[in-house]
Formats: structure tokens, C-alpha cells, sequence
């Protein structure tokens, strides 16, 4: 096969700067998806993705398109553009010989596009600048223009003007990406072995896993003996192919193309993006850059009813063997019985999920409130690392507590700095560098704890900056901790699931705040019941809820006032003893309520 020919390049964006539609007029213009056939985020499978707008799971598509009497094949690969998946992103764009840099000109640049366009410029990949959304009455193509130019350091009539509605300025993109994007070259320009790069996988009933590969050395085909390099598990080629978009066999792949290899593996675990794939027999070299994505945020999930705890294992099982990032094992809790510990890239991850769980699965879910990891160290020199709140030492035992930070960027006009500092102020951050960004925007990088990023900061920064400032993160190092677990009793009894741990600064304010929304919530019982919170070694706060009264006397009329008195007497003994031996049965209902943010 002529190298010279094929093009391979994905698409960077922030959410909802039109990638999907951009793509969806591509495979329109090529004639690689009929006309009657077409539909919206024709790339975006699921139907989560279809309703959210965004790109969850990558769908590479290969084109054929014909300029100055040559054919070209042009393999693109669409990927997320959420912070959570940036693994992912950087795997796919190790794939790919270039990129196009998309826009929105309603919007300009957006933390989360510097964040991938940094990885795309550090492995040296062609950048074509494309500016989105140019048909709507709010773009704002100059100033976005020399947003652009600056960015990527290049000329303002070098930026394509483009919009994925009308199909504007699409022949001069493809025409740029013939011109511009190299062609692929083998890594070993003579091998009889094969080797190829892992961006991602699907799993198929039938089939078992189906991995999307670039192939980067040699070539398979049909029932070749293959390994996995990074688990050491080996398997049979079922089946090889391209992508039409929809899964096209072929009698074999070549060096530099993209395409899928059906592996009949049932089990989860094995496939993972990032991963190089070469033939037992003869295998060649991993490539670098292979890493396993450690999950940043923890949460416990448990089914609303305990006879769907087999299903729930299946449905996560299932869902273990088209994500790799996602990890769990299970727990018991004595409020809500058994479950899992689940692990998560973060929120966007936990939401995404947890949506597939219920809907692909139907399934009635609890989740408990999100939690980080600690590294925790004894006094006797004893290491631990804690991932859920319930587990979190509360006494002094604890010599030094150690939790994970992260590098925040932030983009956004400059008139909501004041109000922004304040919040930055509130979650821990450290303010870093900041410069001005054009058209009155400014970035600001800070550093915080990532339990900070999780306490709904994403949500404040959106509401303080009217929707206008973008957010990007990545994990930085470690640093010591001043944390504390929040015990909270109903009834004099800790419920677990219902424990969290937080700044000590804060402790009081979150306590004050769990007891008021638990003092709502919950229904009143026949005994007066505490409700309290506890830190320290002492109660923080604390609040009573009266007993549901009954008049014993409505019954009697008359008589003496003696009677009475002996029935309101009998009463108080029995209310005495239910408060001494009552329990409380917390409904899934109250802790669906607890669970959500304030």
C-alpha cells in the first residue's frame, strides 16, 4: 500500500464547539455516509452522547476523497473533549499524523482546547487552525481570529472559517489536510512482525473485545497469534478491518492505517487504550507512553433494592470491558448492605457511569457522596492509603495526612476576577500566574486541593462568571493535609454512608449545614431523636426532632383527673423506652436527598 496516500488526524475542541457536526458535514462531502442515511453526531453512538451534545466514546471513520486526480484516504479519529478523558486524547492523537484546531467564533479558546493543544504541540503534530460556527449572528470572527493566530503562532488568512451547519469552508479543510498532514511512515521500515497502538476498544457480545488500532509496523490480518504487551495475554485475529464508518472486514492492515481487530476476549481487564499490540511469535518493542489511568474520585454505589446486587455486578462487569479507566470492588454497609467501591477520572466520569448504569441496565442506584484518596501516616511509621470517608482514622493515632492537588487553569473576562478570587479563596487555591488573554479575557492558573475541585467549585465558577469562564485541570504532586472525618448520628447511631471528610477550617460550617438539611428531611418517629454530627472526639452540632404526639386521653370524657394522668404517665415511659431502644430505618429516599449538593 502507498503510504503517500492515507492522511490520519483527529479533531481538538472544547465541548459543544461543534467537532461532531464538523464531522458529520466531512463524512457528507466524501460520500462516505449516504445522505438518506445521515443523522446528527453521526460519530456519537450512544445515546447519552446524542442527547448531551458531547463525545463519550471515540468513532474513528475513514474517508475517501479525491483531489487533483489522486485518490486519498483520510482516517479520522473524533475525540472527548472533557477534561476527565484526557488520557484518552492523548493516546489518539499518538495515532494521528495532525490536527485540526477547532474554534468556536461565538465563544474563543477554552481552557480544556490549550490543555490538549499543549499535548498535540509537545509530540509535534501539524496544527490547522479552524474557526466554527461562522454563520451565527454572535460570531465574533475578527477578535476570535487573533485569539487563533496568536495560539498557534500563525497568520490570520492561515485560520479556515467554517460552520458544520451549512457545511462552509468543509472542501478547504479536507483540501489542507491533504496539503498540510504528512503521510505516515513506519517506526521499522523492514519487518515481517506487526505492531500497533491500542486508542481504544468496544465490546461485543458475540464477538468479545473489538480493539481500535493504528498500526504503526507491518501488517495482520485474519488469524494471526497476537499479544497484548502490557497484561501478556495472548489471542487469535478473528477478524480485521476499517472503519466505513460502520465496521468494514478487510483482508488485511498495513502500516500507517486505522482500523479495528476483533479478539474473542470475554473477560474484562485485558484491553486497554494505550496499549501495543505486536505478534506472539516475533514481537517487537512496546511503545512509550503507556500508562494506566488511575482513578481520582471514589464513590460507593449500591442498588436501591438488594436483590438487584447480581445485576448490578453484571452491569459493571460489562461496562469494566469498554472502559479500562473504570475500577471497583465491592463493599458492605450496614445502612445500605452490600455494594461497590467504585473509582472514577472524575465527576464527568462518576455522572457518565452512573447515567449507563441506569439506562442500558435499568437499575435503581444509591451513590454515595464522591470522596478522594488519602495517603495516611501513623505514628507508628505504619502507611495507609484511605479511599472512603467511613474508613478515615478520627483519632491520634494519625502523624501526617497527605492528599493529591491539581493544576487548575482558568479563562474568563476580566470583569468577574473579584468575584472569582473570593471563591478561590474559599477552596484552599494558591494563585499562580496570569496574563491577558485579548478581547478582555484573562487566564489564571491556580493550585488547590482536589477535594476542593470537587466541592461543586466547577458549578461556582460557572454561576459567579455567568456561564463565560472555562475551566481545565491536570493532577499535580502531594502535599500535607489538615483534614477531619465528619461522623454523622440519627438516633445516637453513625451512618456510614452518610461520613465525609473535609477541611478542619470548615468542619463546623459543613456540620452546621448536614444537621440543618438531615432536620428536614427526615421523618419524624414516635421518640424524640438526635440528630448530631461529630468531629474531633466531639459533637459539632446538633439538633432534636420531637416525637409524633397522640392524645391518650381524646378517647375519655369526664371522670377523674387522676385516670388521665396515669394514661399521659404510661405514655411518657413508653416514649422513654422506645428512645432507648428505637432505631431509626433510613429510607433510600432520604439518602437520594443527602447525596445531592446543596
Amino acid at each position: 500500500m502507498d503510504l503517500s496516500n492515507i492522511r490520519n488526524f483527529s479533531i481538538i475542541a472544547h465541548i459543544d464547539h461543534g467537532k461532531s457536526t464538523l464531522a458529520d458535514r466531512m463524512l457528507e462531502v466524501t460520500n462516505t455516509v449516504e445522505k438518506r442515511k445521515m443523522k446528527e453526531q453521526f460519530l456519537d453512538s450512544m445515546e447519552l452522547e446524542r442527547e448531551r451534545g458531547i463525545t463519550i466514546k471515540m468513532q474513528p471513520a475513514r474517508m475517501d476523497y479525491e483531489m487533483g486526480g489522486k485518490k486519498y484516504i483520510l482516517n479520522l479519529i473524533d475525540t472527548p473533549g472533557h477534561i476527565d478523558f484526557s488520557y484518552e486524547v492523548s493516546r489518539a492523537l499518538r495515532a494521528v499524523e495532525g490536527s485540526i484546531l477547532l474554534v468556536d467564533a461565538t465563544q474563543g479558546v477554552q481552557a480544556q482546547t490549550l490543555t490538549t493543544l499543549e499535548m498535540a504541540k509537545k509530540i509535534g503534530m501539524v496544527i490547522i487552525p479552524v474557526l466554527s460556527k461562522v454563520d451565527s449572528p454572535l460570531a465574533r470572527i475578527d477578535e476570535v481570529k487573533k485569539e487563533l493566530s496568536r495560539l498557534v503562532d500563525c497568520d490570520e488568512d492561515d485560520i479556515i472559517e467554517a460552520s458544520g451547519k451549512t457545511g462552509e469552508g468543509v472542501e478547504e479543510i479536507l483540501k489542507s489536510i491533504i496539503e498540510k498532514i504528512p503521510s505516515p511512515k513506519e517506526i521499522l521500515e523492514e519487518t515481517d512482525s506487526f505492531r500497533a497502538l491500542v486508542f481504544d476498544f468496544k465490546y461485543s457480545t458475540h464477538r468479545g473485545i473489538i480493539v481500535y488500532v493504528r498500526v504503526l509496523d507491518g501488517k495482520v490480518s485474519k488469524n494471526e497469534n497476537l499479544i497484548f504487551k502490557a497484561i501478556g495475554e495472548k489471542f487469535n485475529s478473528l477478524e480485521v478491518g476499517i472503519f466505513c464508518p460502520d465496521e468494514k472486514p478487510k483482508e488485511f492492515l498495513g502500516a500507517g492505517e486505522i482500523g479495528y481487530i476483533v479478539t474473542g476476549i470475554k473477560k474484562p481487564g485485558v484491553a486497554s487504550v494505550g496499549d501495543t499490540i505486536t505478534l506472539s511469535r516475533k514481537p517487537l518493542e512496546s511503545l512509550s507512553g503507556y500508562m494506566t489511568p488511575e482513578p481520582v474520585v471514589w464513590a460507593s454505589i449500591f442498588p436501591e433494592d438488594s436483590d438487584e446486587f447480581d445485576l448490578l455486578k453484571q452491569s459493571l462487569d460489562r461496562l469494566k470491558l469498554t472502559d479500562s479507566s473504570f475500577s471497583y470492588e465491592e463493599e458492605k454497609s450496614n445502612s445500605l448492605g452490600r455494594g461497590f467501591r467504585c473509582g472514577f477520572l472524575g465527576m464527568l466520569h462518576l455522572e457518565i457511569i452512573t447515567e449507563r448504569l441506569k439506562r442500558e441496565f435499568d437499575l435503581d442506584l444509591v451513590i454515595t457522596h464522591p470522596s478522594i484518596t488519602y495517603e495516611v501516616e501513623y505514628k507508628n511509621g505504619k502507611k495507609e492509603t484511605i479511599y472512603s470517608p467511613s474508613l478515615f482514622p478520627d483519632d491520634g493515632t494519625v502523624a501526617r495526612i497527605i492528599e493529591p492537588w491539581a493544576n487548575v487553569n482558568i479563562i474568563t473576562p476580566s470583569e468577574y476576577m473579584g468575584a472569582l478570587m473570593k471563591t478561590f479563596f474559599d477552596h484552599e487555591a494558591e494563585i499562580g500566574d496570569s496574563k491577558d488573554f485579548g478581547n478582555n479575557r484573562i487566564s489564571i492558573d491556580i493550585l488547590m486541593p482536589l477535594r476542593e475541585l470537587m466541592r461543586n467549585f466547577f458549578d461556582e465558577i460557572k454561576s459567579l462568571s455567568s456561564g463565560f469562564a472555562s475551566l481545565s485541570y491536570k493532577m499535580n504532586d502531594h502535599r500535607d493535609s489538615d483534614v477531619v472525618r465528619l461522623d454523622i448520628l440519627v438516633a445516637d447511631e453513625v451512618i456510614t454512608a452518610f461520613s465525609r471528610v473535609v477541611s478542619r477550617r470548615r468542619a463546623q460550617e459543613e456540620a452546621d449545614k448536614i444537621v440543618e438539611k438531615l432536620y428536614k428531611i427526615l421523618p419524624r418517629q414516635m421518640f424524640v431523636m438526635k440528630v448530631q454530627v461529630k468531629a474531633m472526639g466531639r459533637i459539632l452540632a446538633s439538633k432534636k426532632i420531637s416525637a409524633m404526639k397522640k392524645d391518650v386521653t381524646a378517647h375519655m370524657y369526664g371522670g377523674d383527673i387522676t385516670r388521665k394522668m396515669k394514661l399521659r404517665e404510661k405514655q411518657k415511659k413508653g416514649k422513654k423506652k422506645m428512645k432507648d431502644r428505637g432505631k431509626v430505618n433510613i429510607s433510600q429516599d432520604i439518602f437520594l436527598k443527602m447525596m445531592k449538593s446543596e
